[in-house]
């Protein structure tokens, strides 16, 4: 790896700014000054160091975001502020992408990170990677409705895998159940459809789950931080 990229990747600064650094002497590597942005480095095994400093390179990031209402779940859109650019301060030097998406509307747990591999894992469709949300519906969710999510069903354009729907709490003077659904892939506003199917509205909806991955109940709506070692680990086994 070029030590110009090195550095911008470890929050240095931009490409210009890093190679401003380089060229003043400002870095090392193995305790030998480099002034060649281009000069090629082992992330794994040379030790860079700026002012004597070590410089932490880190080739994969992986933030676990809790999204509030109103981001898009994308890189860069023209209308509304995207998951990306809600954690740019801390992760400007990273190319972060969302896995996956949530609409606009729907809060909770969204993972961002650079590591295509892992996103195209867990996000593909053979491997049928779990996740569950808690929504607030309006209508009759009874057991009808139930035994619908729990054999699939045609949306028109696609047959839904088979999903698990368990009722926490109903109101029946309000019209309105709390409810856990957990289904088994992604498609396009697929849980809302899935309840318009049977004649009832989601009002809120909130993942909770991804897989292993469970947002922490201490991140508050729009908080985020990286992925622990074990986090990572278990979603890292499981596919």
């Amino acid at each position: 790896m070029r030590l110009d990229k090195l550095l911008a990747h470890a929050g240095l600064g931009t490409r210009k700014e890093v190679k401003k650094l380089i060229t003043a002497g400002e870095i090392a590597v193995n305790g030998e000054t480099i002034k060649k942005p281009g000069f090629l480095v082992d992330s794994q095994a040379d030790q860079v160091t700026h002012l004597n400093y070590p410089v932490n390179y880190q080739e994969y990031y992986y933030v676990m975001l809790n999204k509030p209402d109103g981001l898009v779940s994308a890189t860069q859109d023209n209308v509304y502020e995207t998951v990306v650019e809600w954690v740019e301060l801390d992760y400007h030097h990273v190319d972060l992408f969302p896995v996956g998406r949530l609409d606009v509307d729907t809060t909770g747990l969204l993972l961002l990170t650079n590591d295509g591999q892992l996103a195209h894992q867990l996000t593909s469709p053979k491997k049928q990677v779990p996740k569950t949300y808690w929504a607030l519906v309006e209508g009759q969710v009874d057991e009808a409705v139930i035994q619908a999510f729990n054999k699939g069903m045609d949306l028109g354009d696609f047959q839904t895998l088979p999903a698990e729907l368990e009722v926490q709490e109903q109101d029946r003077h309000t019209n309105q159940s709390q409810v856990l659904v957990t289904i088994y892939e992604g498609k396009f506003h697929q849980v809302k459809r899935m309840f318009e199917k049977c004649d009832c509205k989601v009002l809120e909806l909130h993942r909770l789950s991804m897989g292993s991955l469970v947002l922490d109940e201490q991140l508050d709506l729009g908080d985020y931080r990286e992925l622990t070692p074990e986090e990572l680990e278990l979603l890292e086994q499981e596919l």
